[in-house]
């Protein structure tokens, strides 16, 4: 911090902010002019041009569903290819605690996980691991964007690519699960909890069933006594199951990204300080306090 920062933090806050956010102005627009512009007219000559597209993430399993849209909507006139890469570290500056993979954002594990259910969407052409495979676009670099990503997380891919799917419609494929259906299906990690929720009222409910970590289970068990556990086999048996479930419902984590790409009658529980995910089309409702949980989950079991 410069010696006049932090004399106008002392002594004139107003002008302390203006010249903060003069600065961060100013780095963005360098940031755009020396880097990212450049950037994105590579990304939109290859999308207008290529005829073979090769994709590359690395980033979260929600991340890696959320392009799906994109992907998809330029699959129309082209072949698309997407590689996942395991085993990069997620930077120092935004870990957070209890997250399944550690300092990294995919595991080795994750991805064999992933992958079927990749393999299992029509519109790719090809779903493998990366290894060192030519890549045309690189989706981690939304993470370069400067602009401010409290956004819906799912369009941060339409900013990179210029490319804007109609959101309310499934980008998912799935085939249904025949032994286990019509269940109230769970997903809750341990991060990203709204402190305002607790879901003790669906004691009152049958056949409710939690995906996801033992752990993540365990935790949620102290206040729904009935809940069960599915060990999924991977990543493409647990989309089966929640397309099949009766409703869904759970936090911004890996399952509601999935229920979001199948359009089923969903429910989100919305983090006050983390709010990156809003349902698009469908029954889809989300909601940050508990009144509302009760009344739109009430709706959606009454009407499916």
């Amino acid at each position: 911090m410069s010696l006049k920062k932090i004399w106008l933090k002392i002594t004139d806050k107003n002008k302390y902010y203006k010249y903060k956010y003069e600065g961060l102005r100013k780095n963005k627009e360098a940031l755009f002019k020396n880097k990212i512009k450049n950037l994105l007219e590579i990304i939109e000559k290859k999308i207008k041009t290529k005829e073979e597209i090769s994709f590359l993430h690395s980033g979260h399993l929600g991340d890696l569903i959320n392009a799906l849209p994109v992907i998809k909507e330029i699959s129309k006139t082209k072949r698309c290819n997407y590689f996942i890469e395991a085993n990069k570290k997620i930077p120092e500056h935004i870990k957070s605690e209890n997250h399944p993979f550690g300092n990294l954002y995919l595991s080795d594990a994750s991805v064999k996980m992933v992958l079927p259910l990749l393999k299992r969407q029509s519109y790719l052409n090809i779903a493998d691991e990366f290894k060192n495979q030519n890549i045309d676009v690189n989706l981690n670099l939304f993470r370069d964007l400067p602009i401010n990503f409290n956004i819906d997380s799912i369009r941060w891919y339409s900013h990179l690519t210029g490319v804007h799917p109609d959101l309310s419609k499934s980008y998912i494929e799935a085939d249904d699960n025949e032994l286990i259906k019509d269940k109230i299906v769970i997903m809750r990690s341990l991060r990203r909890q709204n402190y305002l929720i607790n879901y003790k009222f669906l004691s009152d409910y049958k056949d409710i069933l939690f995906l996801g970590l033992k752990k993540e289970f365990l935790d949620l068990k102290k206040d729904v006594s009935n809940l069960k556990f599915h060990d999924c086999k991977n990543f493409l048996e647990m989309t089966e199951i929640i397309k099949n479930s009766k409703i869904f419902i759970g936090n911004l984590s890996f399952g509601y990204t999935l229920a979001e790409g199948l359009k089923i009658p969903r429910l989100l529980e919305s983090n006050p300080e983390f709010p990156l995910v809003y349902p698009n089309g469908g029954k889809g409702y989300d909601f940050y306090y508990q009144i509302h949980f009760e009344k739109m989950f009430k709706k959606l079991y009454l009407n499916n």
